[in-house]
């Protein structure tokens, strides 16, 4: 090699020292890797974690926190998406084909049902929706084209807690009938659980899928999601197929969801306290009909969260006297100071959204009054709920 300076500084003989360890994980950025002879390039395994060979396969920082993710979740194999959306739609992408069905809750996330209503019917794969709150009515819609049955605890925006034994149950037995080839996969939405109010696969689940960008990161500035199973045949159609899409994570993306899982425990139910104790609170003000919360004895599936579940996350959705205008709820979310507007939720500072519930549900909604969607953050509660109270005053006025 010449003395040339680009080519000695791209071809720098120094390697550090091995030995290094330290608390955080190492970061490691690459799309290249390198092979150090041809055997090693035509041999070396991505797919079981034993070797590197292309960024997108996989680095020490993704496969940390894979590895990480599996252990949150109580499973065995995980892998990472670019958010919790493309997670789910990676598992539908996984495991349907033309002239499959997929079954939705009517109260699942909406740009999940989006996606079957858009992308998935293009392909040729239908969708329907049942009541999460019935088990029979999942019964009676699972049909000889169905391959994947979506679940969701609780539901999005309303948060009725389903029970997810006796609709895993329900599934089993379709699946009695059939062959391994037409067998019902069930997949659940766990970004409210995170691993931590419940554990998916002791409930039955087949694969679990969450948005890192919530729970996990905890800082309200990661886009990240995953997708955990524990059967070793079910991992390998993900990854395959994980694979052939593309789908890649930055490694500082990795490093802020592993900087902040040490933490996610201690969040999780600090959050929870706040939110049952203004959940609580908020059901005895003026003009509130009715919280929504699962904790909360009269909300839907209590008795279900209670008997599954250990704790309850930092969302709860008040439903407005039907007497209240949409007008005099969006002024009183737009007197709020504390809670910000905003989507997502899961991180420092508490959120609120107003949504029209009917407009996004094909069952009937029993309530006919507006509902407010609280994400409440890390702030001290008595100020959370002077928030409240204040903007309470304008929503009166």
């Amino acid at each position: 090699m010449s003395d040339a300076l680009p080519t000695h500084l791209i071809h720098h003989p120094y390697t550090p020292p091995e030995g290094f360890d330290a608390m955080s994980p190492g970061v490691h950025k690459a799309s290249t890797v390198f092979f150090p002879d041809v055997n090693a390039l035509r041999t070396r395994e991505w797919k079981d974690k034993s070797g590197y060979t292309y960024g997108l396969h996989g680095t020490p920082t993704t496969f940390v926190l894979e590895e990480r993710i599996a252990s949150l979740e109580g499973g065995r194999h995980c892998v990472l998406t670019t958010s919790g959306l493309s997670a789910i739609s990676l598992v539908d992408m996984a495991f349907l084909s033309q002239g499959h069905e997929v079954l939705l809750p009517d109260n699942a996330y909406g740009p999940r049902k989006a996606f079957a209503a858009g992308e998935l019917a293009r392909w040729g794969i239908t969708h329907r929706f049942f009541d999460a709150m019935n088990p029979a009515d999942l019964e009676a819609k699972i049909g000889p084209a169905t391959r994947l049955v979506w679940l969701e605890a609780p539901g999005s925006i309303t948060l009725e807690f389903p029970d997810l034994p006796g609709l895993v149950a329900v599934v089993q037995r379709a699946n009695e009938a059939r062959g391994d080839d037409s067998r019902v996969l069930t997949a659940l939405d766990n970004t409210w659980g995170a691993g931590i109010a419940f554990n998916a696969f002791e409930l039955g689940i087949d694969i679990s899928a969450q948005a890192l960008t919530k729970y996990p990161s905890g800082g309200a500035d990661v886009l990240m999601g995953s997708v955990v199973t524990r059967d070793e045949r079910l991992h390998q159609e993900v990854l395959l197929c994980h694979m052939r899409l593309g789908i890649g994570v930055g490694a500082n993306d990795a490093e802020f969801v592993l900087r902040g899982l040490p933490s996610v425990a201690l969040r999780y139910h600090a959050q929870d306290a706040a939110t049952r104790a203004l959940a609580e609170w908020m059901q005895h003000q003026s003009g509130v009909a009715a919280v929504l919360h699962p904790a909360l004895p009269h909300s839907p599936g209590h008795a279900y969260w209670k008997r599954d579940a250990k704790a309850a996350a930092c969302l709860f959705s008040a439903v407005f006297d039907d007497a209240i205008s949409q007008q005099q709820i969006d002024a009183f979310c737009d007197a709020l100071r504390l809670f910000r507007l905003g989507w997502s939720w899961a991180g420092p500072m508490s959120l609120c959204a107003p949504y029209h519930v009917p407009s996004i549900r094909t069952t009937p909604w029993p309530h006919q009054g507006g509902l407010v969607r609280f994400a409440v953050g890390l702030e001290a509660v008595e100020d959370l709920r002077a928030d409240i109270a204040q903007a309470l005053t304008v929503l009166r006025t």
